[in-house]
């Protein structure tokens, strides 16, 4: 895991893309052993002006101030222990932020920023909060409704990195089975996140059924636009 950043650093990174009515996402490149590797950051608009931050990632003055048009940084979201690295800098940065992290993953994230809550502060009808099922700890996900339909939002449990950049990367997403071909559980993910995957596939086929689902983001890798639904399925069916 890459050492907690204590300040702003800004790692290259790609422009924010509007993807839904006040639903922005980004992609940036995080420094691992073999080469840069693809993450994400999705970002919320609540009411009253204000966003909540998914897996954040430090980014340039131009595309902050585009969060910062959408609404004023309220929540901090940590979707696990893993995703912790620019945690520390953007509550320093907004101090009135609170944090979310899964209650398993609370004093893991806790060694770099205090922890406000470990389940949905937020309030907004338009969220709903939920933890994997199957997971060895707990991560949270994420489902959000627009009027164009929802997007569900997920985080390590689905890889779906089909375009790597560079050697290192390339290697990294094939070793570890990212879904340079399609989503999928990481290989990685399974063997070292995943307790039950019955219960895992489960999960899957039952976010597969949302009504009106319109996409899947995930953590690493492209949003899943294409018949989200049928790739849930696909990914359930391939834990048996």
């Amino acid at each position: 895991m890459p050492k907690v950043h204590d300040n702003w650093i800004v790692l290259p990174h790609g422009q924010i893309e509007t993807i839904d009515e006040a639903l922005l996402t980004v992609a940036g490149d995080i420094p691992m052993p073999l080469g840069n590797f693809p993450r994400r950051m999705t970002v919320i608009g609540l009411g009253g002006k204000r966003t909540a931050i998914w897996s954040a990632i430090a980014l340039d003055t131009a595309e902050m101030a585009r969060i910062e048009g959408l609404g004023a940084p309220s929540f901090l979201i940590v979707p696990n222990r893993a995703h912790r690295l620019d945690a520390k800098i953007w509550k320093a940065r907004y101090p009135s932020i609170k944090v979310l992290a899964p209650p398993s993953a609370r004093s893991a994230v806790e060694e770099v920023v205090p922890v406000d809550a470990t389940d949905d502060i937020i309030g907004d009808p338009d969220l709903a909060f939920m933890t994997v099922a199957g997971a060895k700890e707990d991560e949270f996900a994420l489902k959000v409704r627009r009027a164009s339909g929802v997007t569900l939002i997920v985080n390590d449990v689905i890889g779906h990195v089909r375009h790597p950049h560079g050697l290192g990367a390339n290697i990294m997403a094939r070793l570890m089975g990212f879904g340079v071909s399609g989503p999928r559980v990481p290989r990685v993910v399974k063997r070292m996140m995943i307790a039950d995957q019955a219960a895992l596939a489960r999960q899957l086929r039952d976010w597969a059924a949302i009504p009106e689902l319109k996409r899947v983001i995930v953590s690493h890798g492209d949003p899943i636009v294409d018949d989200p639904a049928a790739a849930l399925n696909a990914v359930a069916d391939s834990l048996g």
